[in-house]
């Protein structure tokens, strides 16, 4: 029982959740229910302040809607970047926005949460991460690295004496792994991912046709047309912005040709620290690998073609797990109905 005989009241009524905390996306997963919310990372609050507009609506796919739109008193805010907390006060307020969403209005709820972190974070991120998450509500806090989650979550036999290689390739970071026996034998977090995917458009439209995008539209370029690999029919796009030359509205054609050969640098440096990886881990595992070959999840494994790219750089089979976008919640998910087996792998602030 919990040492606070009210902590352990409140946690009674309170349902315990798993979060997968990324830059892009947050998905909250609940035991025996599964995942039951995925909104966009993003605030909007008024400008000078961080006061969530409209007591939390703006938050999430509303928020993400007023990027690139919002009027001069509202400030639209991505609280994430490359997958660690860069504005601490709106992360909160995002989380107690989820929490309370999750406990239908109930603002005084204190459940356990499992939240996935990526695996290059330093001990002072971890720490931030925790501290947000009680602010916001939280009675105990669990990290799990995104790598781990997403293996359960795509049932790999993480905790066998076999290796498998996960890369999750999310919004921020992509975390590349090696999994055995419930842990990380070898492990990355390249902060090259969903985001540089879209900057690379972004450079790619202004130097090319002299077009000014913003996120929303490369996103949606990226989603329409892009790939890492030849397409069957190759496909075009109008895409609509500001001429960099006159400052005027106008609008062009592009081609997955083109897109292609944009995304080509992130494309090849994430296959590139996959390899990395690879020549890090045992010969053992190499061997187990060799068969068993590379899992790809997070947003960024829907990128066509990205798993014929990736085989054939590193010679050995590549496959995009079913529903990469939700891998790691799924994880958080069976690391709550599960948290004694998996304690080895979970940190809590009674740590360090």
């Amino acid at each position: 029982m919990e040492s606070n005989p009210w902590q352990w009241l409140l946690g009674r009524f309170s349902v315990d959740m798993g979060i997968d905390l990324g830059t892009a996306n947050t998905l909250v997963t609940v035991r025996g229910r599964g995942i039951i919310l995925n909104e966009p990372s993003v605030v909007a609050v008024k400008k000078g302040t961080n006061e969530v507009l409209l007591d939390g609506m703006a938050v999430g796919k509303a928020a993400k809607d007023m990027l690139g739109k919002a009027p001069s008193g509202i400030e639209v805010i991505r609280p994430l970047r490359n997958g660690v907390i860069a504005d601490f006060e709106v992360t909160e307020r995002m989380l107690r926005y989820f929490i309370t969403k999750v406990h239908e209005g109930r603002t005084w709820v204190k459940p356990q949460v499992v939240i996935s972190v990526p695996v290059g974070i330093t001990a002072v991120e971890r720490r931030a991460v925790i501290h947000s998450a009680e602010r916001a509500g939280a009675r105990r806090v669990f990290l799990i690295d995104e790598p781990m989650a997403a293996g359960i979550g795509v049932q790999l036999p993480v905790t066998e004496p076999r290796g498998s290689l996960i890369v999750d390739i999310g919004g921020g970071t992509s975390e590349i792994a090696v999994i055995a026996l419930a842990g990380l034998v070898c492990a990355t977090s390249l902060r090259i991912a969903g985001d540089e995917l879209d900057e690379a458009i972004i450079n790619h439209l202004r130097r090319q046709h002299n077009l000014a995008i913003g996120e929303q539209t490369a996103e949606k370029i990226k989603l329409t047309i892009g790939s890492a690999w030849p397409l069957e029919q190759e496909l075009s796009m109008a895409v609509a912005g500001r001429d960099t030359v006159h400052g005027l509205p106008r609008r062009t054609t592009v081609t997955s040709i083109e897109i292609r050969e944009a995304l080509s640098g992130p494309v090849r440096q994430i296959c590139e620290a996959t390899r990395s990886i690879l020549e890090e881990a045992p010969p053992e595992i190499s061997a187990d690998i060799v068969e068993t070959g590379v899992t790809l999840v997070g947003g960024g494994a829907l990128l066509p073609g990205l798993a014929n790219a990736m085989g054939e750089l590193l010679g050995i089979p590549a496959r995009v797990a079913e529903d990469p976008l939700t891998a790691v919640a799924r994880g958080t998910g069976v690391f709550l109905e599960r948290l004694d087996d998996f304690s080895s792998v979970l940190s809590t602030d009674d740590e360090g």
